[in-house]
């Protein structure tokens, strides 16, 4: 393939909806599903078909938090960069994006233990819902150095995370804008690397393994490291079918090297390469399905684990009451993944989407009433 197929140009294919990147949203979201329920069948699919299963999970995490600064950073990026969107607007629309439809999956699972419990049906693990733990979480603060936030709907420490990010946006923004497309790049691999040395040292952590606590330290790096990927995507171009084949390729290195061990440093090349080549490859032919596929990814990655909670905690009581057989048990755990995906359909399409739509028409008409008139300019006579 000639040295041409990556040059830099002005043509860069747009991001777009119903491509490969939407694919890969979805994907995730289901994958992290997978992982969050693997050890509420009869047998732990990590003991029993294969440890990634178990291990995955922060590798999901860091391709979703990769993602998150990638995918920003092309939508947004020209319109904070340019003053368009102030910071402040950034952060209230990101924050409004997210934080709804995790106040209802929490006050939900609230709900959801208070009747349990009243009903005769404790927690099997009640140490994960412990009420000192709840305000941390329910105000997504878990992840920015108040304590508390363990258990409950816990795969919400990296919306926390995320929070601080928004936050951190514009900031990162200028920072990257003065640099170039290979700078960008090759200065946030090495910054990443110098981090990862720093946390290990003073920490004893790999950054990209941090506890909850320190979620923002570890969510910040990966989240700039999406936003220098998407620099250079806006800059570089790269031929489609060099994407195609790097999209291949770094997909099976990763599945590969996950296969026979946690190969966390490689894995995460593998993840930048499969994003960057995903955006790479032109949305010719966007498809409807893969666009609401999408967009139904964060309700998801929200709501699966109060699906998990709720569906075994109704399994456990008749598996213990009935004596029920392992592969009833089995059924009942594939209907419970289904169950996982079904409601976040369901709950995207009745609830989370009628209220961002009502969100989206408030911020609209927030910026009309803020925004200062600017004179009129004629450029005729």
């Amino acid at each position: 393939m000639a040295w041409t197929a990556i040059s830099s140009r002005n043509d860069t294919p747009p991001i777009a909806r119903g491509g490969w990147l939407d694919a890969l949203r979805f994907i995730v979201a289901g994958l992290i599903v997978l992982h969050h329920f693997q050890a509420a069948g009869p047998h732990a699919l990590a003991e029993t078909v294969h440890p990634v299963f178990e291990r995955g999970g922060f590798l999901l995490t860091n391709f979703f938090l990769i993602d998150s600064g990638y995918v920003l950073m092309r939508v947004y990026g020209a319109q904070v960069g340019s003053g368009r969107m102030t910071g402040l607007d950034f952060l209230l629309k990101r924050f409004l994006r997210v934080y709804p439809a995790h106040l209802m999956m929490g006050l939900g699972l609230v709900a959801l233990v208070l009747v349990g419990s009243i009903a005769g049906f404790a927690p099997r693990n009640p140490e994960w819902f412990r009420w000192d733990q709840l305000p941390a979480q329910i105000t997504l603060t878990q992840s920015l150095g108040v304590p508390g936030g363990l258990g409950w709907n816990a795969p919400s420490w990296s919306v926390s995370a995320l929070i601080g990010c928004y936050l951190a946006f514009p900031w990162l923004l200028r920072a990257l804008r003065r640099l170039g497309p290979w700078t960008a790049l090759l200065g946030v691999a090495a910054l990443y690397l110098v981090v990862n040395q720093l946390t290990w040292s003073l920490l004893g952590y790999p950054v990209y393994q941090m506890p909850m606590a320190y979620g923002l330290i570890r969510a910040l790096p990966l989240f700039l490291l999406g936003m220098a990927l998407a620099v250079f995507a806006e800059r570089v171009w790269i031929a489609p079918r060099l994407a195609r084949v790097t999209l291949l390729a770094a997909t099976v290195g990763l599945a590969t090297v996950q296969g026979f061990d946690k190969n966390a440093l490689i894995s995460l090349v593998f993840i930048s390469l499969i994003i960057l080549a995903a955006g790479a490859i032109p949305v010719t032919r966007p498809s409807k399905l893969i666009e609401r596929a999408a967009v139904v990814s964060f309700a998801l990655f929200i709501s699966n684990e109060v699906v998990r909670i709720a569906w075994f905690g109704i399994v456990n009581v008749a598996v213990a009451r009935f004596g029920l057989s392992e592969p009833i048990q089995w059924a009942l755990w594939g209907a419970g993944v289904l169950a996982a995906f079904v409601f976040a359909f369901a709950f995207n399409d009745l609830i989370d989407q009628p209220l961002q739509n009502r969100i989206k028409a408030w911020l609209k008409s927030r910026r009309r009433v803020t925004e200062p008139r600017q004179p009129v300019v004629s450029l005729e006579g």
